[in-house]
């Protein structure tokens, strides 16, 4: 068993195609139906099946496939390791992040680490608070943005997000500057389902929103509240810095989500990892973001 054919079976998994799996890396369909072949021969089962929708593992590839995945996780740390010994002249860091931290905070930070270690290369995975989770757990990403508290993996706290309320500019209550969670318990409510939803309802306790929306895109939330379809409550990175139409409230007291970078196990993160961590954490008490 060769590290080439895990490769070649974690790409027509996620392809879902011989062909396309051959395009990703840079082999022919027949050269990677041959790996394939000989890497099921080796294990004795069956690893693919195809249906409708094209090909996927069977039951028994499914099982091979979370080691599979595992092993190449583990050899890209190797890799790391040993970049990492030529003093950080080499690596790559995979980052995952959620729409917010991506627009307010990221490209300044990644600008200045690349400044710093220009050899490193950063690649960018953006989804929601859960799709980052997933992605640390598989090994898809080094490194992830969560909200905290997180058990499941190592973090490193790093700032904290306040949770503003958004009303429509004609609302009642636009003119003041902070609010009562009573005072709009009983208001039609857009629950944000991005990552944060929990703590959301958690500011309402022992109260419960009216909520007539959940919605998981802001840009789309935004646009509801300026349209007067409801109130909202979201993290204030999560806005634009320019936003007509609406109010910005702040909540009495202020609550806030805090936000860290998470990684499988600290003691196992490769060097690059590991700086990008620091970097970060450095870079966002330098420039008072809280």
């Amino acid at each position: 068993m060769t590290l080439t054919q895990l490769e070649v079976f974690t790409a027509v998994v996620k392809e879902r195609s011989f062909t396309k799996a051959g395009l990703t890396l840079g082999m022919t369909q027949s050269a990677v139906s041959h790996v394939i072949s000989s890497l099921e021969a080796e294990l004795g089962i069956s690893l693919l099946v195809r249906d409708r929708r094209g090909v996927k593992a069977t039951e028994a590839g499914e099982r091979v496939l979370v080691h599979v995945r595992e092993i190449l996780y583990r050899t890209s740390q190797i890799q790391q390791d040993v970049s990492s010994l030529k003093v950080l002249e080499s690596g790559t860091v995979k980052i995952g992040s959620f729409p917010s931290i991506s627009a307010r905070l990221l490209p300044r930070i990644l600008s200045d680490f690349k400044v710093r270690y220009p050899g490193i290369e950063l690649i960018l995975f953006e989804g929601t608070n859960q799709e980052v989770r997933n992605w640390i757990h598989t090994g898809a990403v080094d490194v992830g943005f969560v909200s905290l508290p997180d058990e499941e993996f190592d973090t490193v706290p790093i700032t904290q997000d306040e949770m503003v309320v958004i009303l429509p500019e004609n609302h009642p209550l636009a003119h003041e500057t902070s609010i009562l969670i009573e005072d709009i318990k009983t208001e039609s409510f857009i629950l944000t389902k991005s990552g944060c939803e929990g703590l959301v309802l958690r500011v309402f306790h022992p109260f419960m929103p009216r909520i007539q929306f959940e919605v998981r895109e802001t840009g789309t939330i935004l646009t509801m509240v300026q349209q007067g379809l409801g109130i909202t409550i979201l993290p204030a990175m999560a806005i634009p810095s320019a936003f007509p139409h609406a109010s910005i409230l702040h909540l009495n007291p202020p609550i806030y989500r805090q936000l860290g970078l998470a990684v499988r196990s600290l003691k196992s993160t490769a060097l690059c990892v590991l700086t990008f961590i620091e970097h970060t954490k450095n870079w966002i008490q330098a420039n008072k973001i809280e």
